[in-house]
């Protein structure tokens, strides 16, 4: 009888120990998980509507919605606008914010209708070009149209995509574009903002080819809004994670006011 409890409590103890060592294992493996340590905070705000944040600095991207879709931010310390469309110009929006130590920073089809704003500059910057500020770079990357009855939307040269470098982080916007050669050969790129719409960009198998060929660390769709609703943008995360794992596909809420 002694022999046999004693065989009990040596086991129990033994399962107590391995219990103890998965559990110190599993906390562990949490302890060295890496953090988001991104210095950089991206807010979505609205279809191609988004905020920048970074150093005390604050980029409003393509700002549409009026000033009361802004009332929860700082002012800008940049406006970046990718088009002339109302949903990235948007002259209402615009003339409504407080703009006056605000640079914006535009192609020369955009900047050539911003002279009634009252704004501390107005930097031109149109596609392939490079410009360097105090605490971030932007290159302007081609956005346009590849199908043929879709060309009357976007010509080559007249809108901009971004890169924006911000401390160690490359940044994406695509602005309003199909699977373009531009596109497919970016580089180094951590986070990519996709548009797919139909009929104004491109399918959501277009877009997940595109981002399949130059493979962000992180791919956020966004501008996913057409004539016929939403994109199916759950669609687009399983086309590019059936092929490529390692690309984290996130999904935000770009239409929160939508029923």
């Amino acid at each position: 009888m002694k022999k046999i409890l004693f065989v009990f409590v040596i086991s129990s103890l033994v399962f107590a120990c391995k219990k103890t060592e998965t559990k110190k294992e599993v906390f562990s493996k949490k302890e060295i998980e890496k953090p988001d340590n991104s210095k950089v905070k991206i807010t979505p705000v609205s279809h191609a509507t988004a905020i920048i944040e970074f150093s005390n600095e604050i980029i409003y991207l393509d700002p549409t919605g009026g000033v009361k879709a802004f009332s929860k931010f700082k002012k800008p310390s940049y406006v970046l606008i990718t088009d002339i469309h109302g949903d990235h110009m948007n002259m209402k929006t615009l003339k409504e914010l407080d703009l006056d130590s605000t640079t914006i920073i535009a192609p020369k089809a955009v900047a050539d209708n911003l002279s009634v704003l009252k704004v501390k500059e107005i930097i031109t910057i149109n596609n392939d070009e490079t410009k360097s500020f105090t605490k971030f770079k932007i290159e302007a990357i081609p956005m346009y149209n590849l199908r043929e009855e879709a060309l009357k939307f976007h010509s080559k040269g007249r809108g901009n995509g971004y890169v924006l470098t911000i401390a160690d982080e490359r940044i994406y916007f695509s602005g309003d574009t199909e699977d373009i050669p531009e596109m497919r050969s970016l580089k180094n790129i951590d986070k990519a903002f996709v548009c797919m719409n139909l009929p104004y960009t491109m399918t959501v198998e277009s877009a997940a080819d595109g981002v399949l060929a130059f493979q962000p660390k992180k791919v956020y769709p966004y501008h996913y809004r057409g004539t016929n609703g939403l994109s199916d943008v759950k669609k687009f995360k399983q086309i590019i994670n059936d092929k490529n794992s390692s690309i984290d596909v996130i999904q935000w809420n770009w239409y929160p006011n939508r029923k």
